[in-house]
């Protein structure tokens, strides 16, 4: 359904346009000339215009330019009379959608303003497209970007490579950092929709309310906030991939309505009516058991056999010690010239402690070891030493050289956290929001402890 705004000063065909706007399923609203017109199209959120071109005191030129002015995007059709071809030409030239010349039966004037929605909605569809992309882009992630050469790792990316080019619907298991979105992309890429959009939805990270929203979208006004219409997450990942991480945290409420989606392929916006059908693949993710879910009546048997079509299980990092060595070279290259470090490599006692830890955390883990010891390392190589302490069960050189200090244990305790913190303030060169993730401390807690020690800008050049 949608808002089309009909300008013309002649009261029949005024009132023939826009009834054949209304029994097609949309609201007409009414001018009687292009001020009005104006008007209308200012107070009212109007998808698309229907004007005359001949009219008194604003002619249907005149309306094009003050429209396409209030919104350079706006959809235009110019109604013109036998003879003033001319005009309509002109009219283009002005940025008019199209142009229908008079008699025109009602098939045509159909034709005309289906064609002008589905220009609409396409262009709605890849502008969400671009800001779900541009806000979740992975930078790269493929099969070349999965690191591992470990028996356990080759049998599940030959998995994964054996899916990827059916539609079927694939659910990725793994602990919190074994690199589900990772595969989840490298699946996408290789499939047939690999040109497709990949969408990425964090069910764990919204409220009921507003992951529907995010989902399915909402019509303007369907809730406080709603000030236009916008495309959710299934939508515009029609065609391509919608990855559904952490399903299993989702509401009763929402597995109903996700259900009907996987079943039907359809749904309606929030606040609207309109069915709208989909052509997307699903693959889910969590770290949860989805069975034990199930049994223990948190999740519905028949969404977990919708989903639970392919299942994939990704190896948690203790199971693969092999891959633990290449992924710390690997990301020492990845990371080296993010902290400035003149890091190159690590030695065979550091990787034997790498090796020798449980990794609950996983890969994720691992890459912000591997970070943390880049910042604090000295010369071109990361020793044991310099790897955090918890991974090799004693203290750091940077803790050794508090020993024999007489001072209490809370002020060495706060001089060794200052001096961490300086340390990775002007590894990110005073950028608080990188200093707070290089410490793996919230942005807020990170402006508290700066004003506590006294850390700004002018220390930034001291050595």
């Amino acid at each position: 359904m949608a808002n089309i705004l009909v300008i013309d000063d002649n009261e029949t065909m005024r009132e023939g346009v826009a009834q054949v706007v209304e029994r097609m399923g949309h609201v007409a609203y009414r001018a009687v000339d292009g001020v009005q017109g104006l008007e209308r199209f200012q107070q009212c959120s109007i998808d698309f215009t229907i004007t005359d071109l001949k009219m008194a005191r604003l002619d249907g030129l005149g309306v094009l330019r003050e429209i396409r002015r209030e919104d350079s995007r706006a959809l235009v059709l110019v109604i013109t009379a036998h003879g003033t071809v001319e005009s309509a030409v002109e009219a283009m030239k002005a940025g008019a959608f199209d142009y229908i010349t008079k008699p025109f039966p009602p098939e045509v004037l159909r034709l005309k303003v289906e064609k002008a929605l589905g220009v609409r909605l396409e262009r709605e569809r890849l502008e969400e497209e671009n800001a779900y992309l541009r806000r979740d882009a992975l930078g790269g992630a493929s099969f070349d970007a999965i690191v591992g050469d470990s028996e356990a790792m080759r049998r599940t990316l030959d998995l994964v490579r054996r899916v990827a080019p059916t539609d079927s619907t694939v659910h990725l298991f793994g602990e919190s950092g074994t690199g589900k979105e990772l595969v989840a992309k490298a699946l996408h890429e290789a499939s047939g929709r690999g040109q497709k959009p990949f969408i990425r939805v964090s069910c764990s990270a919204l409220a009921e309310s507003l992951l529907e929203s995010e989902l399915f979208g909402h019509e303007k006004g369907a809730f406080t906030g709603a000030a236009k219409r916008r495309l959710g997450r299934f939508e515009v990942a029609d065609g391509g991939t919608l990855f559904l991480d952490e399903i299993a945290d989702i509401s009763p409420g929402m597995q109903v309505k996700l259900l009907r989606v996987l079943q039907e392929r359809a749904f309606e916006r929030v606040g609207g009516t309109q069915t709208v059908k989909v052509d997307v693949r699903i693959v889910s993710a969590t770290h949860k058991d989805l069975r034990l879910e199930v049994e223990a009546g948190r999740f519905r048997e028949d969404l977990f056999y919708r989903l639970h079509i392919v299942p994939i299980t990704l190896p948690p990092l203790r199971e693969r010690p092999r891959d633990v060595v290449a992924l710390a070279h690997h990301f020492i290259g990845k990371l080296r010239h993010r902290t400035r470090s003149q890091v190159k490599s690590i030695s065979a006692e550091a990787l034997l402690a790498l090796q020798s830890y449980g990794w609950p955390g996983n890969v994720r883990e691992l890459e912000n070891s591997i970070e943390q010891s880049l910042v604090f390392a000295v010369g071109e190589e990361i020793g044991l030493g310099d790897l955090p302490p918890h991974l090799h069960g004693r203290p750091s050189g940077r803790y050794l050289e508090l020993r024999g200090d007489a001072r209490p244990l809370p002020d060495i305790l706060e001089d060794l956290e200052r001096q961490l913190i300086l340390r990775a303030f002007r590894s990110a060169s005073g950028v608080k929001t990188e200093t707070a993730r290089i410490l793996g401390i919230k942005t807020s807690a990170l402006y508290y402890k700066l004003e506590k020690y006294g850390i700004d800008e002018s220390l930034l050049g001291e050595s």
